[in-house]
């Protein structure tokens, strides 16, 4: 009996370190701060529209002032310096998705966080390269009228997340909440220093678009088409706290 026992052990040992992509690491310059995604520094012109609701939203919605879709195609930018670890289309709920994974030294530790920009219009940036705080990633979209205009943001704790949340605990001990996490975060020490961080740690799908399998430096979405749910013009303010269960 222990003898198959062992043998079933080692199966699926086996299966989950295939199944697991090995993460390799880079080399990226470590955050001398935060800022807000959005009319950077701090979110000037904008509103969060939705806010953190664990197991639900995982993140927050920013939305232009103006109302409407006047915010499409507004600039997305990265919140600190790091590395571009995912910048494709994802189709689906995502969109355009980029991912920038960030190092910084706080209580003398160096830590890692993940910042998550999606359904946007462009994607500008690649996988794999160098960013720096307040540097341009996308513009605001709407994943092919799926949505009115706003970007969705996200921090996280848990780099092995990806594109694909299931599987992961929708609360803190894999998210941050944006605005709490950034609002203490603002200026940190490290500036001009480099750290060593994880890449490639989760599994992507054969059929999505990575932004440097393209020609140009930016991915665009598709318009919609005829039978798809265009954005109406019609000036709005969304308030995604209310959303129900």
């Amino acid at each position: 009996m222990r003898k198959y026992a062992y043998w079933i052990f080692l199966f699926l040992l086996i299966a989950g370190l295939v199944a697991s992509p090995t993460p390799k690491t880079a080399r990226t310059r470590i955050a001398d701060g935060f800022d807000q995604p959005v009319g950077k520094p701090d979110a000037k012109d904008y509103y969060m529209s939705r806010g953190f609701r664990a197991k639900y939203h995982m993140g927050e919605d920013w939305n232009g002032i103006a109302g409407g879709n006047s915010d499409l195609g507004d600039p997305v930018y990265s919140v600190a310096h790091g590395i571009v670890v995912l910048a494709r289309d994802m189709r689906m709920a995502w969109g355009n998705l980029v991912i920038v994974r960030h190092t910084f030294i706080e209580d003398n530790q160096r830590k890692v966080v993940d910042s998550v920009y999606a359904h946007l219009e462009q994607i500008m940036v690649k996988e794999g390269q160098q960013i720096v705080r307040g540097q341009q990633v996308g513009t605001i979209g709407n994943n092919r009228g799926m949505y009115r205009a706003h970007l969705h943001f996200e921090l996280r704790k848990n780099i092995y997340i990806g594109y694909n949340q299931r599987g992961f605990a929708g609360d803190l001990s894999n998210y941050y909440i944006p605005g709490a996490f950034i609002n203490p975060r603002r200026k940190l020490s490290g500036g001009g220093r480099s750290g060593v961080v994880a890449v490639d740690t989760f599994n992507l799908p054969s059929n999505s678009i990575s932004s440097t399998s393209t020609k140009n430096e930016s991915v665009a979405s598709s318009k919609p088409s005829s039978s798809e749910a265009k954005p109406s013009s019609k000036s709005f303010r969304v308030n995604r706290f209310e959303d129900p269960l």
